[in-house]
């Protein structure tokens, strides 16, 4: 029969510890740093705001151009708006008028 002696080691006992620690650690910073982390989160919240108000921009500008589009329906035109519109389309002033030239691509508003 064999007998095997040996002494207990002391770092046994911190294996179980250190891979805890260290399971821990990734979770941890993944928590904060991952994907769907705490961090990704601000980071979303953010691009929301900013997507948010680009959007805000985008309805007012759609309304405007609806209300212009409304002024320009037959039955309603409105007699300045076909003016304009006339005006701007064939390059045309009177000569009591200001021309003001704008480059290719301005917006007017």
């Amino acid at each position: 029969m064999w007998t095997r002696q040996h002494r207990p080691r002391k770092s046994g006992r911190l294996i179980v510890p250190a891979l805890a620690i260290a399971v821990l650690s990734y979770f941890g910073y993944h928590i904060y740093h991952g994907e769907f982390g705490i961090n990704s989160k601000d980071q979303v919240r953010a691009r929301a705001a900013v997507l948010q108000t680009q959007l805000d921009e985008v309805r007012a500008r759609r309304v405007a151009l609806e209300g212009k589009v409304r002024m320009l329906h037959d039955g309603t035109i409105d007699k300045d708006m076909l003016d304009e519109r006339s005006r701007q389309a064939l390059n045309l002033s009177h000569a009591d008028e200001v021309t003001i030239m704008l480059a290719p691509g301005d917006d007017i508003n």
